[in-house]
C-alpha cells in the first residue's frame, strides 16, 4: 500500500457506504458497500492469510480508494448493484458467482398476494422492488422480516393452518384479503426505507393495546418491534440511493463530452418496439444522478399503428414534451434515443418546436457510435472538433454534412444489436465508463419496450372474439365461459339458452354479433 492511501484510509468514515477500488491507470476494478466504510476498506489492506488468489491479485492491483457515504445499509446495497452494472469491475466478476440482479415481486391485485424473487421483471402490473445485485442478502432479510410482517412464498391453494401459519411465517385464516394486503403494504414501506415510520407506528400500537388490556396483541406487537430490531443488526436493504453527483465520473465525462454547465442530474432514454408495425409501443426510462430510477419509468403504445421508427419516434417524444407531461416529470437534461440519425432528427425537431434547447444523442445499434447533431444535441461543439484533431486514442471522430459520428470504443467490436458486453480488442479510451452508462440505458429502455410489447401481443393472442361486443364485460364473460366453455360452443348455443345465463338483451347482442363473425 502507497503511502498516499495509506493517509487516505485514515479519514475514512463509521458509516455505511459503498467503496471503489482503482487501478494505477484511475480504471474501477472492484465495486464494495460496507455497512462500517473503515472497518470494511480497511480489512484489504490487514492480514492477507485468510485471501484467495483472486482476491491477492485484486489488492496487489489497488492504488487508490473513493467512496460514496450512504445514509444506511440499505441505500449501500441498491448503490453498489448499480455501480456494478455500470462500471463492470472486473474483479466483481471474477469474485463472484451471483452477476445478475435480483427483483421482489408482490403482486398486489391478486386476491392474496405472495411475495417471490425474480431476475427479469416482467410487465404484468406486479410491484417489483430492485434491483438487489446481492440475492443471497435480499432473500436472507426476506426471511427475516416474515417474522414481523407474514406473508405467502406462493398462491395459497386453501387458507387452513399449517405450519407456517404456527410459526407466524403466513397470515392466520381469520385473517382477511383486505387486513393481509394492508400487511404486505408496511412491508413494501419497511423496504423501500420507511422503517423508522413503520417502527413508530408499531411502538403506538403496542401501548394502545396495552392501555385497553388487549395484553395478547400487545404482545404480538413486542414480538414484532424484537424482530425489527434484531433486523438492523443483522442486514439492510433498499432500493433508494443518494448518490453524490459530484463524484460520478460517468456524469462528468458526459458534461465534458457535450460543453454542459453542469453535471446532468437526469438522464432519459427511448426505445421503440413493434413486430411488423403491430403493437407498437416505446418506452422511457430515466436515471437519476446515474443510477436507473425505476419509479420514473414511463410506457406509451402508439396512437396509431405503423412500420415506422421515425414517426413512432416523434410521437412519442411529442407525448414526453406536451405541457401536461412536462409539468408532471420535469425537463430532462439530457434525452437518449436508441437509433440512427433519422430517430435523432425527429427527436431534436419535436423539443426545439416545444420551446427546448435539450442536448440529444442517438446510440447506432451495430457499431455503438454516438450520433450528435450538430444543432440540437450539443451546446458547444468545439469540444468535439477538438476530439476530431487531436485524434485521442481509443477515440474515432466523424464529420458529416449535419453530424458528429462518435466512436468512443475503438478497437472493440460489438456483439451485436443489443449486446451487454463489449468483445474483441482492448479499448484506450478516456470514455470507458461513459460508454458503458449509455450501454446501460440502451439496455434498460429496449428491455422496458420489449417488455410492453411482448405483453401487448400476448393479450391479443388470447383475445376473445366476446371481447369486441359492445356492452359485454369482463362479468359476462366469465359466467358465459363458465356456463358454455368456450367461444365456439356459445356460437353453436340458442338464443334462449344465452339468454338464460346472462339475459334476454345481451343474449339478442352476442347471437347478432356472432352471426357476423
Amino acid at each position: 500500500m502507497n503511502k498516499a492511501l495509506e493517509a487516505k484510509l485514515k479519514e475514512l468514515p463509521y458509516t455505511p457506504g459503498v467503496y471503489f477500488h482503482k487501478s494505477e491507470t484511475g480504471e474501477i476494478i472492484y465495486v464494495g458497500k460496507a455497512a462500517v466504510l473503515k472497518n470494511r476498506v480497511r480489512q484489504y489492506f490487514q492480514s492477507k492469510k485468510d485471501f484467495d488468489a483472486k482476491t491477492l491479485a485484486l489488492v496487489s492491483e489497488i492504488v487508490d480508494t473513493d467512496w460514496v457515504e450512504t445514509e444506511s445499509e440499505i441505500d449501500a446495497l441498491f448503490l453498489e448493484s448499480e455501480m456494478v452494472k455500470r462500471y463492470m469491475p472486473r474483479y466483481n466478476i471474477l469474485l463472484r458467482d451471483d452477476k445478475s440482479q435480483t427483483f421482489v415481486r408482490i403482486d398486489m391485485k391478486s386476491e392474496w398476494p405472495h411475495v417471490s424473487f425474480t431476475r427479469n421483471p416482467a410487465d404484468d402490473s406486479a410491484t417489483y422492488i430492485g434491483p438487489f445485485y446481492n440475492g443471497y442478502a435480499v432473500k436472507k432479510a426476506l426471511r427475516y422480516l416474515r417474522k414481523v410482517f407474514p406473508y405467502y412464498t406462493k398462491a395459497p391453494t386453501d387458507r387452513k393452518a399449517n405450519l407456517d401459519v404456527h410459526l407466524g411465517l403466513s397470515p392466520r385464516p381469520d385473517v382477511t384479503s383486505f387486513e393481509y394486503k394492508a400487511n404486505l403494504k408496511k412491508l413494501m414501506q419497511y423496504i423501500k426505507g420507511g422503517r423508522v415510520k413503520i417502527t413508530t407506528e408499531i411502538e403506538k400500537e403496542m401501548k394502545r393495546a396495552a392501555k385497553s388490556q388487549e395484553f395478547e396483541r400487545a404482545a404480538e406487537l413486542r414480538n414484532k418491534l424484537t424482530h425489527l430490531k434484531e433486523l438492523q443488526r443483522r442486514i439492510m436493504f433498499g432500493d433508494k440511493e443518494f448518490l453524490d453527483i459530484s463524484k460520478d465520473k460517468a456524469l462528468l465525462q458526459l458534461k465534458e463530452l457535450l460543453g454542459l454547465d453542469e453535471v446532468p442530474a437526469r438522464v432519459e432514454g427511448y426505445d421503440i418496439s413493434h413486430m411488423s408495425g403491430e403493437h407498437v409501443v416505446a418506452s422511457m426510462v430515466v436515471f437519476t444522478n446515474g443510477v436507473s430510477d425505476r419509479s420514473n419509468y414511463r410506457k406509451f403504445k402508439m396512437r396509431y399503428q405503423r412500420n415506422d421508427d421515425v414517426a413512432n419516434m416523434r410521437e412519442v417524444i411529442a407525448r414526453r414534451f406536451s405541457d401536461k407531461n412536462i409539468k408532471a416529470w420535469g425537463v430532462p437534461n439530457v434525452v437518449l434515443v436508441d437509433g440512427g440519425k433519422a430517430q435523432l432528427a425527429a427527436a431534436i425537431d419535436v423539443i426545439q418546436q416545444q420551446g427546448y434547447s435539450i442536448p440529444a444523442i442517438g446510440i447506432a445499434k451495430r457499431e455503438e457510435e454516438l450520433i450528435l447533431a450538430k444543432a440540437g444535441s450539443i451546446k458547444n461543439d468545439e469540444y468535439i472538433k477538438q476530439l476530431q484533431a487531436s485524434h485521442s486514442p481509443g477515440i474515432a471522430v466523424l464529420e458529416e454534412t449535419a453530424y458528429f459520428i462518435v466512436n468512443l470504443h475503438v478497437g472493440r467490436l460489438n456483439a451485436g444489436g443489443h449486446s451487454r458486453n463489449l468483445r474483441g480488442g482492448d479499448s484506450q479510451s478516456p470514455y470507458d465508463e461513459l460508454l458503458k452508462f449509455f450501454q446501460r440505458i440502451r439496455d434498460e429502455s429496449h428491455r422496458f419496450a420489449v417488455s410492453y410489447h411482448t405483453t401487448l401481443k400476448r393479450h391479443s393472442a388470447t383475445k376473445s372474439t366476446l371481447d369486441d361486443i359492445p356492452g359485454i364485460g369482463p362479468v359476462t364473460r366469465k359466467i358465459l365461459i363458465k356456463k358454455f366453455g368456450s367461444v365456439r360452443a356459445i356460437s353453436g348455443a340458442s338464443e334462449q339458452a344465452i339468454a338464460d345465463a346472462v339475459g334476454t338483451k345481451k343474449a339478442r347482442a352476442i347471437v347478432a354479433a356472432l352471426s357476423e363473425k
